[in-house]
């Protein structure tokens, strides 16, 4: 071979070679590796955004044990709220709630006959500690019994959207733990059986209605009815929280909730925040290289926190207030069309480096109940009145959203920017002569186009 043609060879293998060096970071940066969960379900939510990033058999309906108790702590908040109790309201445990609190080979604090005790001491109780014979005192306590409270369980799992969820007690136990006592209407071996998914919305509803329930969440320790009988030390059985033996260093998890029994295996409900981005772990029946693990369910959850932290972030595509290049049209209204505002932040969650405009695509929605049957807002609408939202579709989805029923499970309320006064009989007179001769004219001049 000539010189020359040595020397163009050179050249040629020298590019092609920078081109793989510079080309090959750019598109490794472009995969990000999905984590390999040893669980039998898992799923990961961003809780602002509701966008799933990952999912395994998650709606594979399953044991959820002592995850259970999210429900029973959804159920007392509401009730809190709606001031039809208080935390200073007190309880004195019945037979069932004594005997079950007995049993000290379950997660529990010992209740004593005869004595009184807040809805503040058995919620920390059934949270941190997961104390089944607390769980039960407060299913009382909101129900009077435990059947009736297991009703309103499986009403409220409907109307949070956990369409596939069958609840038969309050503590999450398998009801043959529950030594003959269990619900009426409920066979003694019934179980709690739940998906990844529906946890994750009963978390996501809870922690967004009532966040308050993670200052219970995150406590690490605490004493149970401290200076009178029955006095227990709790620690938490969240071995992920701040200090604790598998702490989680790259965000600080404040909660949610653990579980196991023979039949769900170890379970976590987990929960972190950082940047401006909270997102929600489940895994069910975690295990360490095919054997059951106490542990696994906390590195399997790290693995999910891994994967969300590394990999994505939250970003504003619009601010609240922000006036919307959208209008919405009105129906005999002094103007025809009118601007609308986001009410909140409008939020979306992509992979690190990418553009967010870019990586989705809005849609004004507009409240069907508010329009009439031309596709129109009727006025007098005043300033600030919500009437509809603005939705936001990822162009490159795998997973969706956590919440897929109703409208708004993707995007913000839109609210209107100013008043919309409704147009005088004049003016609404003049407004249809005039669309009655633009019909006039545009149907003329489809006609001349058809003949030609």
């Amino acid at each position: 071979m000539k010189l020359t043609q040595r020397l163009f060879v050179g050249i040629v293998a020298s590019l092609l070679v920078l081109q793989l060096w510079i080309v090959a970071p750019i598109a490794h940066a472009q995969e990000v590796d999905k984590p390999n969960l040893e669980s039998g379900a898992a799923i990961l939510v961003e809780a602002q955004t509701g966008k799933v990033l990952y999912e395994k058999d998650a709606d594979a309906v399953r044991g959820i044990a002592s995850m259970t108790k999210m429900m029973t702590e959804y159920l007392l908040l509401e009730n809190i709220h709606e001031g039809k109790l208080s935390w200073d309201d007190t309880y004195e445990p019945s037979d069932y709630a004594y005997k079950i609190s007995q049993n000290l080979s379950l997660s529990n604090v010992p209740l004593a006959k005869g004595e009184k005790y807040t809805l503040r001491e058995l919620f920390e109780a059934m949270s941190m500690y997961s104390a089944n014979g607390a769980s039960i005192a407060i299913a009382e306590k909101i129900a009077g019994n435990e059947t009736n409270f297991v009703k309103m369980m499986n009403e409220k799992a409907q109307e949070l959207g956990m369409k596939d969820a069958k609840f038969v007690n309050a503590t999450g136990l398998s009801n043959s733990d529950l030594q003959g006592m269990h619900p009426k209407g409920t066979k003694a071996s019934d179980e709690n059986l739940v998906s990844a998914r529906s946890t994750a919305k009963l978390a996501s509803h809870l922690i967004t209605d009532y966040p308050e329930v993670l200052e219970t969440s995150k406590l690490k320790e605490k004493t149970f009815h401290k200076g009178k009988n029955g006095e227990t030390q709790m620690k938490s059985w969240n071995w992920m929280l701040p200090g604790l033996v598998y702490e989680y260093e790259k965000a600080e998890v404040d909660g949610l909730k653990t579980g196991s029994t023979d039949f769900a295996g170890y379970c976590f409900t987990g929960t972190a925040e950082k940047d401006g981005a909270r997102y929600i772990t489940v895994v069910m029946d975690a295990k360490d290289h095919g054997q059951e693990s106490y542990e696994a369910r906390f590195s399997e959850t790290a693995k999910l926190l891994d994967y969300a932290f590394d990999n994505f972030e939250v970003k504003t595509l619009h601010p609240a207030g922000y006036t919307l290049k959208e209008k919405v049209k009105v129906a005999k209204g002094n103007e025809k069309e009118a601007k609308v505002t986001t009410k909140e932040p409008l939020k979306v969650v992509v992979e690190k480096g990418k553009n967010a405009k870019k990586a989705v695509e809005k849609e004004v929605v507009v409240n069907e109940k508010k329009l009439n049957n031309d596709g129109k807002l009727i006025a007098p609408i005043k300033k600030g009145e919500e009437v509809g939202y603005i939705n936001v579709k990822y162009k490159d989805d795998q997973f969706g959203y956590l919440i897929t029923d109703g409208d708004d499970q993707s995007g913000v309320p839109i609210v209107m920017k100013e008043d919309i006064d409704k147009a005088n009989w004049f003016s609404l007179m003049f407004r249809s002569i005039g669309d009655f001769f633009a019909d006039m004219w545009t149907s003329a001049a489809n006609m001349v186009k058809g003949w030609f």
